[in-house]
């Protein structure tokens, strides 16, 4: 819950967005699980190169134009300085724009929430961690699926001792939509994932692989002692990878494996994670989300479903409608905001 100021005597919480104008897919998602929420609304924005394009998403969201920005420079500078200053704001562009933008934005006294991944360096993240510690501001990036309500509960049954302790982590992301080279056919999505200059040194361990290693991180706290990695890129002439296999060594004895392709056929968003242990195991998919399955050595195999009243707290906490009732991405992503602590 976003907590520190009196949302409803206030008139809510207010933010602005950095990308996510016409033909961006995660940009509408950000704006939709805000107000979701009913903790946010939109009052400012730069959402394209093209100031054109600004002016009408702006226009479109009800934004006035003097809150209209021509580039995220000139948006956190002249927020900062508002009495009435954005409360956070909700970095949806490329990659490459993602710590330029996020260290403007700190700087100028501004909470933020950034789209993954955060950025192309260790060492930029880094001074993103140490500078919005020094303005005592909150920094979060949105991986979706620890929004999940099972994975919450995952991560309870996990800690708790459920399974033991933690021998193996598998986990895939197969998605088929770059099975073709789309890109150049100027598919939008398509066209920056795949060029170093928007999406740094990888599309797919990039794009998608980081949500497996978040994933398993997030359910296990499990960290990475050493890995070794193989990059592969099938369609000819595309410069960055289009799958991957990493093996994984953990700092606790562990070990994993982890797959991610972006050009597996038949696989529209197919991301899996299994975890064994000593006494026992946890397997989820993201294409059947509201079941986690458990099962504890010499027993037989669990379903648990999303608003079983035998659920802990961690998955009852993020669950939003009654058992039965679909809950799916935009409920995931609505929860990771929920979680978000703003404080004043």
């Amino acid at each position: 819950m976003i907590e520190g100021k009196d949302i409803e005597s206030a008139g809510g919480l207010t933010f602005g967005q950095i990308g996510g104008g016409e033909g961006s897919f995660i940009g509408p998602v950000h704006r939709a699980v805000i107000a979701m929420n009913g903790q946010a609304h939109i009052v400012a924005g730069s959402f394209s190169h093209s100031y054109e394009k600004t002016l009408k998403t702006a226009k479109t969201l009800s934004i006035s134009e003097d809150r209209a920005y021509k580039d995220f420079k000139e948006m956190a500078e002249k927020e900062g300085k508002r009495k009435d200053k954005i409360d956070f704001v909700v970095i949806t562009a490329p990659n490459y724009l993602h710590y330029e933008a996020a260290k403007v934005f700190l700087e100028n006294g501004i909470n933020v929430v950034c789209d993954k991944p955060l950025c192309f360096k260790i060492e930029e993240a880094e001074e993103l961690v140490r500078l919005a510690r020094e303005k005592e501001l909150e920094f979060m990036v949105t991986y979706t699926y620890t929004g999940y309500p099972m994975i919450r509960e995952a991560k309870k049954l996990i800690s708790s001792g459920a399974i033991g302790k933690v021998r193996i982590v598998t986990a895939e992301y197969p998605q088929d939509w770059l099975a073709d080279r789309i890109e150049l056919e100027g598919q939008k999505q398509a066209v920056w994932r795949t060029d170093p200059k928007y999406a740094g040194i990888s599309c797919c361990v990039g794009d998608i692989g980081t949500h497996i290693e978040n994933l398993a991180h997030f359910m296990t706290g499990l960290e990475i002692k050493e890995l070794s990695a193989r990059l592969e890129t099938f369609l000819e002439g595309r410069p960055l990878d289009d799958n991957a296999y990493i093996l994984i060594k953990y700092e606790s004895g562990a070990s994993g494996n982890y797959w991610a392709s972006q050009v597996a056929v038949g696989k529209p968003n197919s991301l899996k994670i299994r975890v064994f242990g000593d006494e026992g195991s946890i397997e989820w998919e993201q294409e059947t989300p509201e079941l986690l399955k458990f099962a504890k050595k010499g027993g037989a195999v669990q379903h648990y479903i999303k608003g079983g009243g035998y659920l802990t707290g961690a998955g009852q906490s993020a669950t939003r409608l009654p058992a039965g009732h679909p809950e799916g991405y935009f409920e995931a992503f609505a929860n990771l905001l929920n979680f978000m602590q703003i404080n004043y």
